[in-house]
């Protein structure tokens, strides 16, 4: 709904709300979002560290091991996210091209996820790095899964712009956050059938129903129309374009003061996802089966705060709904570090589980009002960036913080999740200065 060239005001009236959700192609890209969340919190979040750790053992050390491989694999496949996710930005700007790249990066994600339950089951005494090849197997494909799953999101990411106007932006991220986990509620029904052990066998399902939910935005999207502007150059080139928006960094102050922000931001979200299912299992002592039942609850919260902060941020803005995410963030992390109970973990999980679905809604959000449309797709690339980046560094850090403790028990994971709270505390301090 632009604005008319003929010089008139617009007059066309905005649809409701409803009607505009179920349009096929804002469905269709919404249950993108559905599917990838089944991955995302299937893989990442439950399935996939409740291996390692039954794999590698359970004891206060072990569990402490379990915990480092989980947080350098993360950090592992962040790394290749830094490298390339600007670059995929560019191509986005040159080619106006996404859902050509979202098909192949998800097929690929796919296989990964397969493989790792083809091959985790297997037994054979060959080793590698002292681990068995199984195992390092399915940590190879994980990190390739992952780094495949997070390429496709720059560029699903960049679709929201195309799917409304401004004013309805901030309803179709939330709209599209909220029904991404909704996908959390069908992707956990796998536990249903494995029970208290042979996690691996939840990967086959999981690809399987992230490869479904995805069918409707591979054939009911269309990129929009693009005119392609100067000569073909090569992916590498990208970089040149990346060091020259950086050379213009004063003309987008805002919008890299704010991408400094989110780094803290999510370092603290990335890592605390990432290491959720281990420290509820190990430290507070919660059954996998509580844990499952913890975690409905945290994605109930998710589908709730996703909603409410789509509305919020229309009202309020983008920027100070951030702020109010970033409170509710260190307050989850604070009671989290602190509990004693599995009491006091439901209420951190349910806080955590609104700052999780509110912070997608509101970000993306505010990267779409800070940045110009011809380099959007550039700085959704150095959003994931600066994301990305604080996904190294995050995971690395909790990771280190359990090896080096790990004769200490459980005050070591403490320690790792209280370290986290510091990166909120900056992030919100840089996040004031962001002018909009």
């Amino acid at each position: 709904m632009s604005q008319l060239q003929s010089g008139k005001p617009n007059v066309q009236l905005q649809k409701p709300a409803w009607q505009l959700f179920l349009t096929l192609p804002v469905l269709s890209w919404a249950l993108y979002d559905f599917a990838n969340t089944i991955f995302s919190s299937n893989i990442t979040t439950i399935f996939f560290p409740f291996y390692l750790q039954e794999v590698v053992g359970e004891s206060e050390r072990l569990n402490q091991i379990a915990s480092t491989f989980i947080s350098y694999a993360n950090a592992i496949a962040s790394f290749f996210l830094v490298v390339f996710s600007p670059l995929f930005g560019v191509m986005i700007d040159r080619t106006g091209q996404k859902k050509k790249y979202i098909v192949p990066f998800t097929i690929i994600c796919v296989f990964c996820t397969i493989m790792m339950g083809v091959l985790a089951p297997i037994e054979t005494d060959l080793k590698l790095f002292g681990l068995p090849l199984p195992l390092v197997s399915v940590i190879v494909l994980f990190i390739i899964a992952k780094f495949f799953y997070h390429s496709s999101l720059i560029f699903y990411d960049t679709m929201l712009a195309d799917l409304g106007s401004k004013q309805e932006i901030p309803l179709l991220s939330g709209f599209g956050v909220a029904v991404g986990y909704i996908g959390t509620l069908v992707g956990l029904t796998v536990y249903l059938f494995i029970g208290d052990q042979g996690f691996y066998k939840a990967f086959i399902p999981t690809a399987l129903l992230f490869l479904v939910f995805s069918m409707p935005l591979m054939f009911f999207t269309k990129d929009k129309p693009f005119e392609k502007i100067g000569k073909k150059t090569s992916f590498i080139s990208g970089y040149r374009d990346i060091y020259q928006t950086f050379k213009e960094m004063r003309l987008y102050k805002a919008t890299f003061l704010f991408m400094i922000a989110y780094f803290f931001l999510n370092d603290a979200i990335a890592t605390a996802i990432a290491m959720m299912a281990v420290y509820a299992k190990a430290i507070v002592g919660f059954t996998s089966g509580e844990f499952i039942l913890l975690y409905l609850v945290s994605t109930v919260a998710s589908i709730i705060g996703s909603f409410i902060f789509g509305y919020v941020t229309k009202a309020i803005g983008a920027k100070k709904a951030v702020t109010f995410v970033g409170y509710i963030l260190l307050i989850a992390l604070a009671v989290g570090t602190f509990a004693q109970t599995t009491s006091m973990f439901w209420i951190a999980g349910s806080l955590f589980g609104v700052s999780l679905g509110a912070v997608w809604v509101t970000s993306r959000t505010l990267i779409i009002q800070l940045t110009p449309e011809n380099k959007r797709g550039q700085f959704f690339g150095l959003f994931a960036f600066s994301g990305k980046v604080s996904s190294i560094i995050g995971p690395a850090l909790y990771g280190t913080i359990t090896l080096v403790l790990a004769d200490y028990g459980n005050i070591a994971s403490r320690t790792a999740l209280g370290s986290l709270m510091v990166l909120v505390i900056i992030g919100l301090f840089i996040h004031r200065n962001v002018k909009v």
